[in-house]
């Protein structure tokens, strides 16, 4: 017989349990207690990657076990303040809590997190922080993120993942400019020095908030990873415009 399916009266009310417990454990959890998480490995066997959430939030904590299992139980509880804060629990005290991990284990972080959990850090600062450069820093993150997102899913829609760039159009694009809509033109292949100038910005901010820090480092990952980024990258040739 499956088992019973909790009411929506249910829900309610175990939401509420969540919390005030979840409400007591970010107002009362010493600094020590994330070095002791870090040390702690998640036991949930084969790891399973989620998608999408669930209505019960005591099944959609399981689901991030499987998901972080074998991983440290600190990453875990990253994910899990995400989780509270886009659904609005004790938003004060959770992201207080999650602004707290970042100053601790900052490093440790964005050694061991995917640029998924980063990019959903990022809403969650942009949603909570009182700082209204962090939120916007935050922002970016998402904004840069979801613009590769794009540009990579359409070229798997489109079945374009093994196509190279046209060399004639290579060498047509570093001698005459071509233009694409309101004012911007083809970037140009092998010397272009946007990218560096964007970096340099982004660089001048690194440090102020732990948003900055994100930022970089998502950054970074777009370079090593099989993205727009990373295809410019292996045909830039002018070491004075690198961005990397």
């Amino acid at each position: 017989m499956p088992p019973r399916k909790k009411t929506s009266f249910e829900n309610f009310f175990s939401l509420k349990r969540h919390r005030r417990r979840l409400s007591r454990s970010a107002v009362n959890a010493p600094k020590a207690e994330f070095s002791v998480l870090k040390e702690q490995i998640v036991d949930a066997g084969k790891p399973n990657q989620t998608r999408g959430s669930h209505d019960s939030l005591d099944r959609h904590f399981e689901a991030l076990r499987s998901e972080f299992s074998g991983q440290s139980a600190l990453i875990l509880e990253h994910a899990r303040l995400n989780v509270l804060l886009r659904r609005q629990i004790s938003p004060k005290e959770n992201y207080a809590r999650l602004a707290e991990l970042y100053r601790s284990e900052a490093p440790y972080l964005l050694e061991h997190l995917n640029v998924r959990w980063m990019v959903s850090a990022c809403d969650s600062i942009a949603d909570w922080d009182p700082d209204p450069a962090a939120r916007a820093t935050a922002l970016s993150v998402s904004l840069l993120v979801n613009t590769v997102k794009l540009i990579e899913s359409e070229r798997y829609l489109n079945d374009q993942i093994s196509q190279d760039m046209q060399p004639d159009r290579v060498t047509h694009v570093n001698e005459a400019l071509v233009p694409l809509f309101e004012g911007l033109s083809v970037f140009t292949v092998g010397t272009d020095d946007t990218l560096r100038n964007m970096r340099w910005r982004m660089e001048a901010g690194k440090g102020a908030h732990f948003s900055g820090d994100i930022l970089m480092e998502v950054f970074d990952r777009l370079q090593v990873n099989d993205t727009v980024y990373a295809r410019f990258r292996a045909r830039h040739h002018r070491k004075k415009t690198s961005w990397w």
